[in-house]
């Protein structure tokens, strides 16, 4: 079978297109044929080298943490043959060879039926960037979140800020506010339905939320950009408010005014999926994909490279943060 794979940390040139054997499935497995692979920071951070060895694989490493495709051979899944299914988890790009092949073994616990109604695509682009999961997952097991409370998440184009805002709406916010870093890629997702987007390009991350909330600022600030957003996105919380960080796609440093925490009364949280149980993940997986199917939410696809432009997809993402997911087709 066909496979992305890179042999050694470096740029992303490192990726090749290699043969690799179809696997053979164990008792609990199910051989799924890929059809969709999501594309993800993360790819990029571990292929470059930027996390730490002990949270994956050394190279040879084939890349990707979740897709979608169809069940080949069900083993004793008890999965229908023919079946499409999702699949993630179990550190698939991380721990473990991921989805950027034509074939994998998979265990039952990380495959999910899709629903009826749902494209292959967008089941494939709702957990790319995990954004959506990690909205549905902080806001509802890591916060008391409640009707009400108002959410900003910087990056509308971004995994984490489309996520977050449309999860934020759906569980009853007043309000999910967004960034975007110019005119061009505001008016956009003004136009797709997101209607409080602060134009950095016109005015900073703190004037747009002061304006946007009267003065009060926000209850919950997830940010998966960080850098040189994480300060004001700390100072636009309002008293008591929640800060919490889930990636860095701005840089991994940024300056902060201990005195906007310290006078706000302010929590501080760091998140990953470890934090939370396998069982409670996989039940969040099975609500995003139910209002997947009932219209609920959106996951905007921005573009989807062929499984041998893997090196070009991961650039796009990575370099011109388009406004939407990127996913890689498998099938030739």
């Amino acid at each position: 079978m066909r496979a992305i794979a890179f042999s050694r940390h470096g740029g992303y040139d490192e990726l090749r297109l290699v043969e690799r054997p179809t696997p053979r499935i164990r008792d609990g497995q199910a051989l799924v044929r890929v059809a969709y692979a999501e594309v993800s920071p993360a790819d990029d951070t571990i292929r470059a080298g930027r996390m730490s060895p002990s949270l994956h694989q050394a190279p040879p490493l084939v890349p990707g943490g979740g897709g979608v495709g169809v069940v080949v051979d069900p083993g004793t899944t008890g999965l229908a043959e023919g079946g499409r299914v999702v699949v993630g988890g179990g550190g698939l790009g991380w721990t473990t060879d991921g989805t950027w092949r034509e074939h994998l073994a998979a265990d039952a616990a990380q495959l999910l039926p899709v629903p009826d109604g749902v494209s292959d695509e967008a089941a494939c682009a709702l957990f790319a960037g995990a954004g959506f999961s990690t909205a549905y997952l902080v806001l509802t097991h890591l916060l008391d979140f409640r009707p009400g409370l108002s959410v900003l998440a910087p990056g509308v184009g971004g995994a984490v800020g489309m996520g977050t805002t449309q999860v934020a709406r759906e569980l009853g916010a007043s309000m999910a506010i967004s960034t975007a870093s110019g005119t061009d890629k505001a008016e956009r997702a003004r136009a797709a339905g997101y209607e409080h987007v602060i134009d950095l390009s016109r005015e900073s991350v703190e004037d747009g939320v002061a304006r946007l909330t009267d003065g009060r600022g926000v209850d919950v600030v997830i940010d998966g950009v960080a850098g040189p957003l994480l300060g004001p996105a700390i100072a636009s919380l309002a008293h008591g408010g929640s800060y919490v960080s889930v990636g860095y796609s701005g840089g991994r440093e940024g300056s902060v005014n201990v005195t906007d925490l310290i006078w706000k009364n302010a929590k501080v949280y760091g998140y990953t999926f470890t934090m939370i149980p396998p069982r409670v993940t996989r039940a969040a997986r099975v609500t995003l994909l139910e209002w997947l199917s009932q219209g609920r939410i959106d996951p905007v696809i921005a573009r989807i490279f062929p499984l041998d432009q893997a090196a070009r997809a991961q650039r796009h993402l990575v370099e011109d943060r388009p406004f939407g997911r990127v996913l890689l087709a498998i099938a030739p």
